[in-house]
């Protein structure tokens, strides 16, 4: 090599350097030396709500002590890109949200959507034809009409449509909507049922496909952006509500030959495509059958996972780590959780909260970039819905007395929504104790995040680390805490 190809191989390398840099600088370590650490604290058997409770200033403390409760944190190890925390906008929420007078509606899209007086919601799903949380089952097309020549979302633009985009004005005019389908219409499935499972008929594959295409222009021309879809909600559950039943090899055929040549072909391949929408028990299984398969693959922005096998069986958060470690240019995103069922009896009990925080914190840990909470509104009697499926969410309405009840599930979700933003990546965050868990953001802002739930009876008294600098803080019995600096 003469010096001047030398010279010019040089420069190339130092100019790609230059470029790389503002990439590499988010790896950097932070320097907390005269800064303060806010917390925020919500606690079982205290008044504290998302409630700043102290203030206080790193200080150098070295290395731990043998046995010290430690919780050490480290922004330069950066993990994967948060997308944002929400949840669903569904007919039950919608019709529950109508029958409130305009000061009780605002101070509920307030408490939800709002960055600085509620916990800034950033991302919303809401139902492709009607689901359980829906008063009756409907479509958008008459029976029969292969053509789609009679769509229409008009059943929508009573209540759902409306909310959404109150909902999209509350979170300051960006809200990321994904939309699911919970069953196809009836005729064109083998048991001719919106319920009750059954499977869609192969006759009707590019049908459905164009159903998918037609909803999604329809509410992108009332101005509402959809961010993206996922192929079905929940595709191995017999329900006695809307389902629809697809193995992994049909799910994977339809969107390689179907989904998403379709969404293609109508200049939708922007819209993120998300397959699976069930439980994390069996999400190895179906992303090695879709996401193993790379003509599928490219269609596919990841997977979505529903936490409900817990109810069956000890949480398994692991498979969400097996699927982001085999496949980490995927996204994953739980799409859908709730506790049930609903009795006023029981909404008090401050188990509720910590199921949402400890799965948030394991799913987070475990790959999730973010997670998505079922009906963000229902009534008092935890509908309405259709087949009597009655279920909690973490703001219920009485609509006879125009009140809002807001459970502790709300405030333990708000520890994560309202201090992680949307291009956060998550960083390395370690417990020295089990009673302690625990995960962490760094915002592209320089901030940092983190939340540490204590699920015990007993306070823990412990050291929150950042390199060699240190605070000494609490953690109260059944409380989530927010540390941010």
């Amino acid at each position: 090599m003469n010096a001047y190809t030398m010279k010019k191989t040089i420069l190339i390398i130092l100019i790609s350097i230059s470029y790389l840099l503002p990439y590499a600088q988010p790896n950097m370590k932070i320097d907390v030396t005269n800064r303060d650490v806010l917390i925020y604290t919500t606690a079982e058997n205290t008044e504290y709500r998302l409630t700043r409770t102290n203030a206080l200033p790193f200080s150098y403390y070295g290395q731990p002590f043998e046995n010290q409760p430690c919780i050490f944190v480290d922004p330069s190890r950066l993990f994967q890109t948060f997308v944002g925390i929400g949840g669903a906008l569904t007919d039950a929420s919608a019709e529950t949200f109508a029958q409130l007078s305009p000061e009780t509606q605002e101070a509920f899209l307030t408490a939800y959507f709002s960055k600085t007086e509620g916990i800034g919601y950033s991302i919303i799903r809401t139902n492709i034809n009607s689901c359980d949380f829906s008063s009756g089952s409907y479509t958008y097309v008459d029976d029969n009409d292969t053509a789609l020549a009679s769509f229409t979302i008009a059943h929508d633009e009573q209540y759902k449509i409306p909310m959404i985009k109150r909902a999209l004005v509350a979170a300051g005019g960006r809200l990321p909507l994904f939309v699911s389908p919970w069953s196809p219409p009836a005729w064109m499935k083998d048991n001719n049922n919106m319920l009750q499972g059954g499977k869609l008929l192969p006759a009707f594959y590019q049908s459905w496909a164009n159903y998918y295409v037609k909803f999604i222009q329809a509410y992108e021309n009332l101005g509402i952006p959809i961010w993206g879809l996922t192929v079905q909600n929940e595709p191995m559950a017999k329900q006695t509500w809307e389902s629809c039943m697809y193995t992994a090899e049909e799910e994977r055929d339809f969107i390689k030959k179907y989904l998403g040549p379709t969404l293609r072909a109508n200049g939708l391949q922007d819209k993120n495509l998300i397959a699976w929408d069930h439980n994390r028990d069996l999400m190895y299984h179906r992303a090695s059958c879709i996401l193993g398969d790379t003509a599928t693959a490219k269609y596919v922005w990841g997977l979505g996972f529903h936490w409900y096998e817990s109810w069956t069986g000890a949480p398994i958060p692991e498979n969400v780590k097996r699927v982001a470690e085999a496949w980490p240019k995927k996204y994953l995103l739980l799409t859908e959780a709730c506790n049930y069922p609903f009795s006023w009896l029981t909404f008090n009990q401050w188990h509720w909260g910590e199921n949402y925080g400890s799965a948030m914190i394991n799913d987070f840990n475990n790959g999730s970039s973010g997670w998505t909470d079922w009906n963000i509104l229902l009534d008092e009697n935890g509908g309405p819905n259709h087949v009597k499926n009655f279920c909690f969410a973490p703001v219920h309405a009485d609509t006879r007395k125009d009140t809002l009840y807001f459970m502790n599930s709300y405030y333990y979700i708000g520890h994560f929504s309202k201090f992680i933003h949307t291009g956060a990546r998550r960083i390395a965050c370690s417990s020295s104790r089990a009673q302690l868990i625990t995960t962490g953001f760094r915002n592209q802002d320089g901030s940092v995040a983190v939340i540490v739930m204590n699920q015990g009876d007993t306070e823990i008294r412990y050291r929150f680390y950042v390199d060699e600098m240190a605070i000494e803080t609490t953690s109260l019995p059944h409380s989530i805490t927010t540390l941010v600096f």
